[in-house]
């Protein structure tokens, strides 16, 4: 019987990870496609150098939009309609976003006919597609959470990290075969194409799954669906135990869950004031609108929240994504061949360098996903979070002493190992489970919206800092790494003062830290 249960969870877990391995699939399948959509959609407009990066700039970075839009409704849609209506739907905007990326011009021409002019129509589809993506980056981690017994939530949870990182490695590996099928006119042409329909596969393998697993009992249970939440139960654990967890799951509702109004009201002002905003800088010619117009019109409508779910509870949940990005992972994943190249590499040489790193980075997830539940989530994230501070310190003087080498290429290795083995994987377990079972999916929400928030901003201001050229004749590309190294000093400080050990507990149990 036991064997059975184990069989019953690991399925239906590993079915949700999907929509991580979906996330990572999407967000990289643009790597191999820069080029050719830079001569499809941008070389045929004739604009000045200038305006030809920015507008290129827009179509590669788009999907952003979606994700911070995805994340920041998720939480009511999931609260609304549950868990597993809300995965369907990121898969179908995934599968929506494959064909209509691939093929822009449909419903107005054949697949293929298209030209530069639909890359519009290129966009609208790469944003959909992120709206499935920041769907799936907070739900999936979610339903593991609500669907996996206490002893064994963290590792189960952790394997959504992997398959995000497992989705990019996949993607890779398709975007090469599908290069090495033609020359460089037929890629530029159409094998962009293929690179986007590949997504096709792995999407519609999520949704057909998805048909299969059920809605997480303690959704059931907030909509008065017991009967339906204690057979589910039964199939995780014996009857016995799942009677007094359906039990404590009841408990956990007595007290009547908040509003949703405030969370209605800090979306709705967040998107009046990000338009005006961004509208207002744009027309006065700011170069960094979209930028200043996103963050100070989020930390403006976060007050409607934080007055009604109360100041720490979304402190914490916005610290712990921010932190994941201040720490500075995504400018290892995203510029590390710049990097290396930075270090004196050739090109082929900076390519290689990052898939080693891509290798470690997966090799030590995996290794959280063995240690959560045994060593804890606080020990790994404060370790992580001093590892990743030293190796960022030291690769900042290699820089700045001009010892750049081996040493610096360890430094990267040791810091996606930290990275890796804790605020990867673990970050993403504790925003799973600490919160209160009435209000999880909307802090959830606010505080995976606040990630990809802080990724955008990280990705958008390392150029700024690592090209200066103030910057680089004092500190000669270091002043980045530094800062990087800060964050993860403070990291480690937010988890040790603000953060409860939560291995081994339940998500009821959890309850008691925020009364």
């Amino acid at each position: 019987m036991k064997n059975n249960n184990n069989f019953y969870i690991l399925g239906v877990t590993l079915v949700a990870t999907l929509g991580g391995l979906l996330f990572g699939y999407d967000t990289a399948v643009i790597s191999g496609a820069v080029e050719s959509l830079r001569v499809f959609f941008i070389e045929p407009l004739g604009l000045p150098p200038g305006q030809a990066s920015a507008l290129e700039g827009f179509v590669v970075s788009s999907a952003l939009i979606g994700c911070i839009l995805g994340a920041s409704f998720a939480g009511w849609i999931s609260q609304r309609y549950g868990r597993k209506p809300t995965l369907v739907l990121a898969a179908i905007l995934f599968l929506l976003s494959a064909i209509g990326s691939a093929w822009p011009e449909l419903g107005a021409g054949l697949p293929g006919s298209g030209d530069h002019t639909f890359m519009y129509h290129f966009v609208a589809y790469r944003v959909l597609g992120g709206v499935g993506v920041g769907l799936a980056s907070m739900v999936s981690p979610m339903y593991i959470a609500e669907m996996a017994p206490a002893d064994r939530r963290g590792n189960l949870v952790a394997w959504n990290q992997f398959a995000i990182i497992f989705g990019m490695l996949v993607v890779y590996f398709v975007n090469y075969s599908i290069a090495l099928q033609g020359d460089a006119a037929w890629l530029h042409a159409t094998g962009w194409r293929w690179m986007f329909a590949s997504g096709i596969i792995p999407a519609s393998l999520f949704l057909f799954l998805l048909l299969f697993v059920p809605e997480t009992p303690r959704y059931l249970v907030m909509r008065g669906r017991e009967g339906r939440a204690q057979g589910i139960l039964e199939r995780m654990m014996p009857t016995e135990a799942a009677g007094r967890e359906l039990a404590d799951i009841r408990a956990s509702f007595r007290v009547k869950a908040p509003s949703m109004r405030p969370y209605f009201q800090f979306m709705g002002t967040w998107l009046l004031l990000f338009l005006a905003g961004y509208g207002l800088l744009a027309a006065l010619g700011f170069t960094s609108a979209l930028e200043v117009a996103l963050l100070v019109s989020f930390c403006v409508a976060l007050l409607f929240p934080i007055r009604s779910f109360g100041a720490r509870i979304i402190l914490v949940g916005i610290l712990l994504s921010a932190f994941q990005q201040f720490v500075g992972i995504n400018v290892v994943l995203y510029y590390a061949p710049e990097i290396f190249k930075t270090m004196g590499a050739a090109t082929d040489a900076a390519l290689l360098q990052q898939i080693v790193v891509g290798a470690v980075n997966l090799s030590f997830t995996t290794l959280a996903i063995f240690t959560v539940d045994k060593f804890g989530r606080r020990p790994l994230m404060i370790i992580g979070a001093l590892v990743m501070a030293v190796s960022m310190l030291a690769l900042g003087s290699t820089f700045y002493f001009r010892a750049v080498g081996i040493g610096s290429l360890v430094c990267m290795l040791v810091y996606t190992a930290g990275f890796a083995m804790s605020w990867g994987p673990v970050c993403w377990v504790l925003l799973a489970e600490i919160f209160p079972n009435s209000v999880r999916s909307t802090v959830m929400s606010i505080a995976v919206a606040s990630q990809w928030i802080a990724n955008f901003l990280v990705s958008w201001s390392f150029p700024m800092l690592d090209k200066s050229a103030f910057l680089t004749e004092c500190f000669n590309h270091g002043m980045a790494y530094w800062l990087y190294g800060l964050m993860g000093l403070l990291a480690a400080w937010f988890i040790w003062r603000m953060i409860p050990e939560t291995k081994g507990k339940t998500l009821e149990e959890m309850e008691r830290y925020w009364k």
